[in-house]
């Protein structure tokens, strides 16, 4: 029981991080496109955009310390192929967004302070998805 309190609790704290996410990346003058997009290829977070830009975006929130060193290893490889795998599929269901730039997005939500956000934080690799952004 206290196992599924405690994914009960990170979920409810991982939907406001999202929300916390979605707020601070509107301010910054991002539409949402879609939020929790769920595909056979992956899942994305949040899916925005700002002018030419369509930006997949990752969500991490911290019950302590995040910084940009832990957000390049959150974001590991098979996490990275997941997100590259619904970014295509989204496209390929939405032909109006193709001519957009791509870009691959962290926000961290720290607690008490305003989200980081890291824009590029991955960038695609040919052939094999997405890499850290160095």
């Amino acid at each position: 029981a206290r196992g599924r309190k405690t994914r009960q609790a990170a979920f409810r704290r991982g939907v406001l991080g999202e929300w916390l996410a979605l707020a601070f990346l509107s301010l910054k003058a991002y539409r949402l496109v879609a939020r929790r997009c769920r595909l056979p290829e992956g899942e994305v977070d949040l899916i925005m955009r700002r002018r030419g830009v369509l930006a997949f975006v990752e969500v991490k929130t911290g019950g302590g310390w995040l910084d940009r060193r832990r957000a390049a290893a959150v974001a590991g490889s098979d996490q990275a192929q997941r997100i590259a795998g619904a970014a295509d599929a989204f496209v390929r269901r939405r032909p109006r967004l193709a001519g957009l730039e791509r870009r691959f997005d962290l926000v961290l939500v720290h607690p008490w302070r305003l989200p980081q956000h890291i824009p590029g934080a991955l960038r695609r690799a040919p052939q094999r998805g997405l890499q850290r952004a160095g």
